[in-house]
């Protein structure tokens, strides 16, 4: 009789895991990609009315005091942003506080509302990892589950914020060990990343399209050139990596009370704009983003672009990297195709990916998402970029929490 109840009980275990599993990623998938489309439809909103009223960009300092205290006085762990997630993957035992995603919630649209140069993928994931993880509470789960609820929360925020299911899924599998895909958690993490995505789009939210109108011919010259744009976009990610800790380092250094750094951070970047008076590098600029697909962009876009967010993001603003790092590739790219003379919209897009190849260390992602955003015919161009760029960036990552093998 003892041995009929353990076959039963492990029988039971094992079959009825598949369909917890589904159970799980409907639940996540319905939950993140419904919190990926508020936060999309009010980004849209603050961003237009901040276009609408240019003046109040005047209110960034204050829009930075008030982040500065939410944080300072709220924040506690969720001050790591994305690290907290890589951490929380690699020490399990570590929580992950529901305050997580509203107060990055909050924090961007702030950051937006009043003009600051930051992204959007960064709030997408902590919230869907922020919502995962409180699953944690409610069941009795061991490690391995533990992390799979993690990575699916993390695939969920990326793939329905840029509409790219297979990338987000593969951007959560390669996130937590540089080098190394977490096969063993991939069923479920894909299911969430598409349910994800479809329950966004499902809520009327539509996605930028992206169009490369020619590609140069297949050849040996054209392949070299693919792996100079490379390496420039590898070395790009290093400069952003590297100017935003030096912001976010000097600012810890000098100013002493925290909530006063994205103060001060504020009324620089308002000093900045107000000397260069062009507002392409507010938000997320993806107007900027699409225009370097057609038209060529001048070398200082980009490093004026690279300069605004590491003030933004290393002075303590919240928001995400990912956004900026796709206009500083997009626009690099734009700028070397008329010198390697190839389609500028071809090398905008390589840019696009392989600066955020070499700035994550998501070179898969990236290249998955080159597939999805771009069409299958640029794949192979994508992954020479995306692998050159990712390993001349060498250990340079904006997340500081990633393991390396």
């Amino acid at each position: 009789m003892h041995t009929i109840k353990k076959t039963k009980d492990f029988l039971l275990h094992h079959l009825s895991k598949p369909f917890l599993w589904l159970f799980m990623s409907v639940v996540i998938g319905g939950l993140v990609g419904t919190s990926s489309a508020l936060f999309l439809f009010i980004l849209d909103w603050v961003t237009a009315t901040r276009m609408e009223h240019p003046l109040w960009l005047l209110g960034l300092p204050l829009g930075g005091l008030f982040v500065g205290v939410l944080y300072h006085y709220m924040g506690g762990t969720a001050n790591k942003g994305n690290n907290l997630l890589i951490q929380a993957y690699h020490h399990p035992a570590e929580s992950i506080p529901l305050k997580l995603a509203p107060l990055v919630l909050v924090g961007t649209w702030i950051t937006h509302l009043f003009g600051g140069s930051a992204g959007r993928e960064g709030t997408a994931v902590q919230m869907g990892g922020a919502i995962a993880a409180q699953f944690m509470r409610l069941f009795k789960l061991g490690t391995f589950d533990r992390q799979a609820l993690l990575l699916m929360g993390i695939s969920g925020g990326f793939a329905s914020v840029f509409g790219t299911p297979l990338a987000g899924a593969l951007f959560a599998l390669e996130l937590m060990v540089v080098g190394r895909i977490q096969y063993k958690h991939i069923l479920p993490v894909v299911a969430t990343a598409f349910l994800s995505h479809w329950v966004c789009l499902s809520w009327g939210i539509s996605h930028t399209v992206y169009t490369v109108d020619a590609l140069p011919n297949f050849d040996l010259l054209t392949l070299l050139k693919v792996c100079l744009a490379g390496l420039l976009f590898g070395f790009t990610a290093i400069v952003f990596v590297k100017a935003t800790d030096a912001v976010a380092h000097w600012t810890t250094k000098v100013i002493v009370y925290p909530p006063l750094r994205p103060f001060i951070g504020g009324i620089v970047l308002l000093g900045l704009y107000w000397m260069i008076r062009d507002p392409r590098f507010l938000g997320l600029g993806i107007e900027t983003i699409v225009d370097s697909f057609a038209h060529t962009q001048a070398y200082s876009v980009f490093l004026l672009k690279i300069l605004f967010t590491a003030l933004t993001l290393g002075t303590g603003f919240k928001g995400g990297e990912v956004t900026p790092l796709f206009f500083i590739g997009a626009t690099l790219g734009s700028f070397l195709g008329i010198y390697l003379q190839v389609p500028i919209g071809f090398l905008a897009a390589l840019g696009f990916v392989a600066v955020f190849a070499g700035a994550t260390k998501t070179p898969l992602a990236c290249i998955c998402m080159a597939g999805e955003l771009f069409g299958g015919e640029i794949l192979i161009y994508a992954a020479l970029a995306c692998f050159l760029a990712y390993r001349i960036s060498g250990k340079h990552s904006i997340y500081k929490f990633q393991l390396y093998l």
